[in-house]
């Protein structure tokens, strides 16, 4: 299905696996966390009650490396009964630091698009996670000057966008948003009228992945990378 984006005036990326690597480091860290603690149980149950944990205070912390830090210390204490050593516990919140100050990597073509993009169009930052890290990715980046708007959601449902774009004056048929989660930056998009380009990561979390039937759908446009959206919107 050829898709029109003749009518766009406004591109809203999502930030982490879109604009820079993220979620390498968050699978970089699990094997760390897991092989901090394989005194206690398995590789494979470490993974599944480190995620449970995370699910279960996705409410309180939201998203983002510190929430993470948190989940890994409770997951250490449940998993060990509360026998974890506390200079176990000082490397789970140095794997979290190093998390934190790791170097922004830039994903091949972004700045290229951005550059070509930010005169025609009015360009935002749509992402979710944690307000100063987010905030500090972006600056490191180097990308903050292409953007006019920078936002970090608490979630990214359709309530969320919606109010976003009331707030912000953009009409759904106006708007398309980029990003590699079909559950976070494509199906609520769709569902409200506007357009979505998805453009997958190599890993992506549990959490962010879809049914099948969801991942076939064709009314949004799924590309290899990031360059080639200047085929389709320039």
């Amino acid at each position: 299905m050829e898709i029109d984006f003749k009518q766009i005036t406004t591109i809203a990326f999502d930030a982490d696996d879109t604009l820079w690597v993220n979620e390498t480091y968050f699978r970089e860290a699990e094997e760390e966390f897991a092989s901090l603690l394989e005194g206690y149980e398995t590789k494979n149950t470490i993974d599944q009650e480190l995620f449970k944990m995370e699910m279960q205070n996705l409410e309180l912390y939201g998203y983002g490396i510190k929430g993470f830090m948190l989940s890994m210390i409770e997951s250490a204490l449940q998993l060990s009964n509360g026998q974890v050593p506390q200079e176990t516990l000082s490397k789970i919140l140095a794997i979290g630091k190093g998390m934190i100050d790791h170097p922004v990597e830039v994903l091949d073509g972004v700045e290229e698009v951005l550059k070509s993009l930010h005169k025609k169009y009015r360009l935002l930052v749509l992402t979710k996670g944690d307000l100063l890290d987010q905030e500090r990715k972006l600056q490191k980046s180097g990308l903050s000057k292409y953007f006019q708007h920078v936002e970090v959601l608490s979630d990214k449902k359709e309530a969320n966008y919606s109010s976003l774009l009331k707030h912000l004056k953009i009409d759904v048929t106006d708007f398309l948003m980029v990003g590699n989660s079909l559950k976070s930056d494509v199906i609520p998009i769709l569902n409200l009228g506007a357009k979505a380009i998805h453009i997958p990561f190599h890993t992506t979390w549990v959490h962010e992945t879809v049914s099948e039937i969801e991942e076939k759908d064709n009314s949004h446009l799924k590309l290899s990378s990031i360059k080639e959206m200047l085929r389709y919107v320039n």
